[in-house]
């Protein structure tokens, strides 16, 4: 550890040049990346890459053998073999970079594209490379694709094995935004990146010119703005009008999206914010009240597009996507909506010359469809429309991607809509029982690590089997505890109506106790912590309470109340933050309680019965 810090201090003593060949050769030989050099030496990268190649400082592979197999290998990288031993065929190839580490924000959804892409490749008789770093993915077993790097997603890597194994093309748009932050950089290099465009995935994120898009189209977006500095933050809010959602552009899962209620908390944001440039600004936008959320999921070949279903956010917007579960089919949206949202969703695509996947999400706001924002690239619900809906998006993405090598036409203007008759409920699985003392509210910012699906052609019976498949099994009967919000409380009697029918017992707090009683309905009141005791926290202790329905308001109040989800999590009662989920709770105990034995149907036979 001691020699390479004072490596490092050397090489920033001459920091504003690249080193002479010895020192730079021994550098790359302990480890050090050209993007760590030059950031060091304060030089770009470009410069440190044209100094190595000069000097014939180049990486090598080595194959590690898969035990079991005759001559399958996992193949690394190294800067001190003389000899790369990595064999290299003449076929027609084609590389896909992966997501790299899961985490949160980036998961498992972009493996599934990445191995659906390798395989499809195969059938069309490309060599498929793969480039990933991740033991825990399919997209690295060694039969997936022909040839396996095991390198982590960066400049240097991906253009080494690309120098080596010369591609016809590659594929970013995958693997999440890990390789499409590459993409931009490899084209400069002479890379053939196939499908989207990285200009056009830069213009999806570029919110003025974005908006720009819009309104030629004539497509309605929520009031925005764009801001480097705390003076424009703040000029940007007021002239918009509290509360804004904020957030930093080129992120994964949401990080650092949160809703701004004041200029109090818009300071105390943009002074935490990291790495805001003019190139990389935070981008504010008007926060839609009680909207209904929805995505689309299209493909696209730059004339054509088709999008197989839309998809219908349970909880309400302001909830970030990847955490609020939805509905596929929609089965609350009018004809008119669904119409209004494919509509919009095929002008981009075709607009912005999307090649393959995109991801659109919307809001509905008094039955105006604004769009939030388009993701020209795979996105965490393709694997789900795959299933439902009976398309194997990533395969035809594939081949409208390769359509230029191959010359086949492209497969899009043969698809058409069909009726899906059954419902698929996507549920997030969430990590806070390991996290105990951890609020468990959502938010716009992204806490899911990983997500389930239900299927059935009911969809109280969908939703339920979803809970279940999260290990959070909605019980059929018992108490449940209603101690909502002042903003939910117009919602409260329905939802308290509800569970009354289902035959719970209902136990409530201070003015949601008194409205339940005011409209006749029987309830039982429970002291909050402050109160006194026996309060809520001692009935749950007890297990007097097998389900919570407890929405917090907002930064005011939440440590309030904190206390009811966390002990909620401590002693495994299933709990609801929001009232569309208390909703669609009570139609899954519904189901459950008419049909307790749910039928079991294969995704086969549920394919079989779309029209």
């Amino acid at each position: 550890m001691l020699e390479l810090v004072q490596e490092e201090e050397a090489l920033i003593n001459i920091k504003g040049a690249v080193p002479e060949e010895a020192t730079l050769r021994q550098a790359k030989l302990d480890g050090f990346s050209d993007r760590y050099l030059s950031k060091l030496l304060e030089v770009p990268e470009e410069d440190i890459r044209n100094a190595r190649y000069s000097y014939n400082i180049r990486e090598a592979w080595e194959g590690v053998h898969v035990s079991g197999t005759q001559d399958a290998a996992y193949y690394y990288s190294t800067y001190h073999l003389s000899e790369d031993k990595s064999p290299s065929s003449d076929k027609k190839k084609i590389m896909i970079l992966g997501g790299g580490p899961n985490r949160i924000g980036q998961g498992i959804e972009f493996d599934y594209c990445c191995v659906h892409a390798a395989l499809a490749l195969k059938k069309m008789g490309f060599e498929s490379i793969i480039v990933n770093c991740n033991p825990e993915t399919v997209s690295t077993d060694y039969d997936t694709s022909d040839k396996l790097y095991f390198e982590p997603l960066t400049l240097e890597d991906v253009l080494a094995i690309h120098d080596k194994e010369k591609p016809l093309g590659v594929i970013a748009q995958f693997g999440g935004q890990t390789p499409l932050n590459l993409a931009a950089d490899l084209k400069k290099n002479g890379v053939n990146i196939l499908g989207t465009t990285p200009e056009t995935i830069d213009l999806a994120e570029d919110r003025d010119h974005f908006r720009a898009m819009m309104d030629r189209l004539g497509i309605p977006m929520p009031e925005a703005g764009m801001a480097v500095t705390v003076d424009d933050a703040l000029a940007i809010a007021n002239k918009i009008g509290y509360p804004v959602m904020v957030r930093p552009s080129y992120v994964l899962g949401g990080r650092g999206m949160e809703v701004v209620h004041d200029d109090e908390m818009m300071r105390v944001y943009m002074n935490a914010a990291v790495g805001v440039t003019p190139d990389r600004p935070i981008l504010i936008d008007r926060f839609l009240h009680h909207a209904t959320e929805c995505e689309a999921d299209a493909i696209a070949d730059g004339k054509n597009c088709f999008v197989p279903a839309v998809m219908e956010h349970i909880e309400l917007a302001g909830v970030h996507s990847g955490d609020s579960a939805c509905i596929l089919p929609s089965k609350n949206l009018t004809e008119k909506q669904i119409a209004t949202i494919k509509d919009y969703t095929k002008k981009i695509a075709i607009e912005m010359n999307v090649r393959g996947l995109m991801n659109m999400q919307y809001a509905i706001e008094d039955d105006v469809v604004y769009v939030l924002e388009a993701n020209p690239r795979a996105s965490r619900t393709v694997p789900l429309v795959s299933k439902v809906c009976a398309i194997n998006m990533v395969k035809v993405a594939t081949e409208i991607m390769t359509s230029e090598i191959t010359g086949k036409p492209s497969p899009v203007s043969e698809l058409k809509d069909r009726t899906i008759n059954h419902y698929g409920v996507k549920e997030a699985v969430f990590p806070f029982n390991m996290f105990q003392e951890v609020d468990p509210v959502l938010g716009p910012e992204m806490r899911s690590t990983g997500e389930v699906l239900g299927i059935s052609s009911d969809f109280g019976e969908a939703y339920f089997k979803a809970q279940e498949a999260t290990q959070t099994r909605l019980p059929s009967e018992g108490n449940v505890l209603l101690s909502v919000c002042d903003r939910d409380k117009d919602e409260l009697i329905d939802i308290a109506k509800a569970f009354d029918e289902l035959g719970f017992h209902i136990l409530a707090t201070g003015k949601s106790y008194e409205m339940i009683k005011e409209a006749g309905i029987d309830a039982e009141l429970v002291k909050k912590l402050y109160e006194g005791r026996p309060n809520i926290t001692d009935k749950i202790t007890n297990g007097e309470i097998q389900l919570i329905i407890n929405t917090p308001a907002g930064k005011t109040s939440v440590h309030n109340d904190s206390y009811i989800r966390k002990e909620a999590i401590r002693h495994r009662v299933p709990y609801i933050t929001t009232m569309a989920a208390a909703k669609a709770s009570a139609e899954g105990i519904k189901a459950y309680k008419a049909n307790p034995n749910f039928p079991v149907k294969s995704l086969q036979d549920h394919h079989k019965d779309i029209i």
